[in-house]
């Protein structure tokens, strides 16, 4: 079929705009996953990432999340960032530990001084700066974005644990960082490494007597089933990475590259707040649920352990751990 002239006018004059609009260009989806289910810290952070860089590329980057471990657990997950098999993934900073174990200078007892101090921290370009460099000199594979949280961590188990003291000889499940390894027995605890997917049956059967995270954690995933005492020790902070591929990095363009990095940025300056209110959120719940919830922690018995660790867990982790410590120490 010919069309007249007129209309093949119209018609080019049509694609000549969808061409200049960018109505052309491809639409690519990326794979974003994580081990916490919806409504955590971990799937806020994933929805301020998807929709502003939804937003600045003009809908041409899209991503798909995997919550819930759908993709694996987070050793598994930093494994095929590495790899390229998946583009973007969210761990621990713990975790992180994996690859780069100066990452547990995150998990460092008593680092950070409180809620604030914590938000803070998180938001000082230095500190996301100087967790970037190391990941860069350290880490093949992959890349840093931006820093995350989930809180601060608290201990639950069938009792409470209002002071130091009893946490003599009870069994515990750490996450795998050297700092864990040293901190826990200092209190008289003995540590368990395991997968975060099997901490609920390992409560359950006694396998552990004590397990330790966010209170947003605890309740999403029903640890109050079987370890209905939740002790708020906050000895520990929750923090995590936002990380890339470095294959999909290398792929993008520098136009793309600036859309990935302020998409970040954005993740990094909002999702902090947002996870404290999804913690203090998640406590009324758990609370209104007959969750015994032991506020008047003895903190200061564990500090005093703690302390001496410091700088010491620091430096033997390495330059870059000592570097973030120090910047961490030095915001008021």
């Amino acid at each position: 079929m010919k069309f007249p002239k007129l209309n093949r006018l119209a018609v080019c004059a049509l694609i000549t705009l969808c061409c200049s609009s960018g109505w052309s260009q491809t639409v690519r989806h990326f794979r974003f996953a994580y081990d916490q289910p919806l409504n955590s810290g971990y799937n806020v952070g994933g929805n301020i990432f998807a929709d502003r860089l939804k937003e600045l590329s003009k809908g041409t980057m899209l991503i798909d999340q995997y919550p819930g471990a759908q993709l694996g657990q987070e050793p598994q997950l930093l494994q095929l960032v590495k790899s390229g098999d998946i583009e973007f993934c969210i761990s621990s900073s713990a975790n992180a530990s994996t690859l780069s174990p100066q990452a547990g200078v995150m998990s460092l007892h008593f680092l950070f001084r409180s809620e604030d101090h914590m938000k803070k921290a998180l938001a000082d370009p230095k500190v996301t700066q100087a967790a970037k460099e190391m990941i860069e000199q350290t880490v093949q594979g992959a890349h840093v974005l931006s820093l995350m949280t989930l809180g601060l961590r608290n201990m639950y188990s069938k009792k409470e644990i209002k002071k130091v003291e009893d946490m003599k000889g009870l069994k515990v499940r750490v996450q795998a960082t050297a700092t864990e390894d040293t901190m826990f027995p200092a209190y008289g605890a003995q540590t368990v490494h395991m997968p975060f997917g099997s901490v609920y049956t390992s409560l359950q059967t006694g396998v552990i007597d004590l397990a330790e995270n966010g209170v947003n954690v605890y309740l999403l995933n029903k640890h109050y089933e079987v370890a209905p005492v939740l002790s708020m020790t906050e000895h520990e902070a929750n923090n995590s990475f936002l990380w890339i591929s470095d294959k999909l990095w290398k792929s993008l363009s520098e136009d793309e590259k600036k859309w990935v990095t302020i998409a970040a940025e954005e993740v990094g300056r909002t999702q902090p707040g947002k996870a404290f209110e999804l913690e203090h959120e998640s406590e009324t719940k758990l609370k209104a649920i007959g969750v015994k919830v032991v506020n008047d922690v003895d903190k200061a018995s564990f500090i005093k352990v703690a302390a001496p660790y410091l700088d010491k867990l620091a430096k033997d982790l390495g330059p870059h751990a000592v570097k973030i410590k120090d910047l961490i120490g030095a915001i008021k």
